[in-house]
């Protein structure tokens, strides 16, 4: 694994990224010609007044793709391809992802899409990639598109039910391990397959010990930059798109245009919050581990 890389950054969108550094349990501190060093156990993030940015540590490139521009090129290249005409790795396979995992309001959905002979060429003609990539418009185009081609699952865990959860585990990728492994569950139901393929946020046991008797002899494959697979971008659009709808939802319920994310602009929406319906209730729409709850209640 890399030991450290650099690139460029937009500098307009470096609150954003102090903000999602900060809830994913970053420190800060000054740093020469810097605007800021992040640090935890594993990884040390500098921003330079120039717009560079290092990443330094253990797996660098994985921090550099996940926390901070997932349109950084990598030099992992994967052994199955998912386009038109090219070899697969698998004759089928189950691709899974999740959205809302950085978003302070909303829930935690994980999807998983299964691709095979049936459905691949389909998927592949509707344009899918990380829905991180495309905008909301695109994604809610071609969500049905996938849902009506595949056999897939949806897990969502609205914000009272994720901090239950978050409570009981402790551990955010424990958590996204138990969702995970239950969106390939769901499928295995329905239909059986011998490969799943997910994203790497954790240890690779942590989805193989959360899956269940369906589950239990699957070829589960794991990782960096899954989101340039086929399934694994059909689950990444499928997730995204209820995530959309359920923070649209959740706007129009409370009469708080809810954005995504943990910016400023955030904190704002949630001190209103607060306001209107009290310091109890913001479990029950907002991620309350997250760093933001504690600026929220300042």
């Amino acid at each position: 694994m890399s030991n450290s890389c650099s690139f460029k950054f937009d500098l307009s969108k470096k609150d954003e990224l102090k903000s999602s550094l900060e809830n994913n349990g970053f420190d800060f501190k000054q740093a020469e010609h810097a605007i800021w060093r992040a640090q935890n156990k594993e990884i040390t993030i500098t921003l330079y007044k120039s717009g560079k940015i290092l990443v330094q540590g253990n797996d660098a490139q994985t921090y550099a793709n996940k926390l901070i521009d997932p349109s950084i090129p990598t030099t992992n290249k994967s052994t199955q391809q998912n386009s038109k005409g090219k070899v697969q790795k698998y004759e089928s396979w189950i691709g899974t992802d999740e959205s809302g995992k950085g978003d302070y309001f909303g829930p935690l959905v994980i999807a998983g899409v299964l691709v095979d002979k049936n459905n691949i060429k389909k998927l592949s003609d509707l344009g899918i990639r990380d829905s991180k990539k495309l905008n909301d418009g695109f994604i809610n185009k071609i969500a049905p598109e996938i849902k009506n081609n595949s056999t897939f699952s949806i897990v969502t865990i609205n914000p009272a039910k994720y901090n239950e959860l978050y409570k009981k585990i402790g551990n955010l990728n424990n958590l996204l391990a138990w969702g995970h492994a239950r969106a390939i569950e769901n499928i295995l139901e329905k239909k059986p397959c011998a490969n799943a393929l997910s994203d790497k946020f954790g240890n690779e046991t942590l989805i193989k010990n959360a899956l269940l008797k369906q589950g239990k002899n699957i070829n589960l494959e794991q990782r960096t930059r899954a989101e340039d697979d086929l399934a694994v971008a059909a689950a990444s659009v499928i997730a995204r798109d209820e995530f959309i709808r359920r923070i649209k939802k959740m706007s129009e319920d409370y009469g708080i245009n809810f954005s995504k994310g943990a910016s400023e602009e955030v904190i704002k929406q949630a001190r209103l919050f607060v306001s209107k319906y009290g310091t109890d209730k913001l479990s029950t729409i907002a991620k309350t581990h997250f760093k933001t709850t504690e600026k929220v209640k300042a």
